[in-house]
């Protein structure tokens, strides 16, 4: 969706798709907002409450079902597991991605790291193709005009050119872009602090290879996973960034993470949308 300056100020419901790497401030300028008027769709919540819900679950159970006081619990259906995911807390979802390597350290198998990948992948595009449908229901439904859609930091690895299209039909999608020094510290960041992350498949076809032969590891399942991670993110950092600039280039517009600090409340994120579309 593109638009002048004047149209975003009297479109009377305004419409955002925020997009940009993990950390650089999507759900922290969501969140200064008014929640009375602006509805915020989150759409790793979405993804782990709506379609990675049983996937969860089944994972949660299985792990305990290696204690055998919750496995006789659970097999008479003396107790239930679920997740408790929240917009602030989605561990559930991460944990269930898990981290590819050794078994041992809590690692996953090629075939089964691949296989979540697959089904959060699936997950992401459903999830983002929900947008339309929801700012429909909460306007009739509770009467919100203004939507904003906080977007995951792999949104862009989709390689779904109709998901896209829908986002940008339906919303004003704009990518926040890090500086130099957000760079080091978001890398810095994920290095000593590795989480479980979402790959191309063909992107980590390629890299673990070479980790492989950097590191001397033979074998998936001798690989310590945060050992991996801490490699692997640099990279992909580097790999994402060309990939949300076409993105914002084609479909929407760019705002630099700098400028997120100077935005305070709802005022101040129309002037800062409105100099984008500048």
């Amino acid at each position: 969706m593109k638009m002048s300056p004047n149209a975003f100020l009297e479109w009377e419901g305004k419409r955002v798709t925020l997009l940009g790497m993990s950390g650089v401030g999507k759900t922290t300028l969501a969140n200064k907002l008014p929640k009375h008027s602006w509805f915020h769709y989150s759409g790793d919540y979405r993804i782990g409450t709506r379609y990675l819900d049983e996937p969860i679950s089944d994972n949660i159970k299985l792990q305990a079902m290696e204690i055998p006081f919750l496995r006789e619990l659970l097999q008479s259906d003396s107790i239930y597991i679920r997740s408790n995911i929240t917009i602030d807390n989605l561990t559930p979802v991460s944990s269930f991605l898990g981290k590819l390597g050794n078994p041992a350290l809590g690692g996953l198998s090629l075939d089964e790291f691949k296989r979540r990948q697959d089904l959060h992948r699936q997950a992401e595009i459903s999830a983002m193709r929900d947008v339309p449908e929801f700012i429909r229901k909460v306007d009739a439904i509770y009467g919100y005009k203004n939507f904003i859609n906080d977007g995951g930091g792999s949104v862009c690895e989709l390689d779904d050119a109709e998901t896209l299209k829908i986002l940008a039909e339906h919303t004003l999608i704009i990518y926040i872009r890090t500086s130099v020094e957000l760079d080091h510290i978001l890398i810095e960041r994920a290095k000593s602090h590795p989480k479980p992350l979402y790959y191309r498949e063909a992107f980590l076809d390629e890299q673990l290879p070479a980790f492989m032969m950097a590191s001397g590891y033979d074998e998936v399942d001798q690989v310590p996973p945060d050992e991996f991670v801490s490699w692997v993110f640099p990279r992909l950092f580097c790999a994402r960034i060309p990939r949300y600039e076409r993105i914002a280039g084609e479909l929407g517009y760019t705002v630099d993470a700098s400028d997120l600090a100077a935005v305070r409340d709802e005022a101040d994120f129309i002037g800062l949308i409105c100099d984008a579309l500048a």
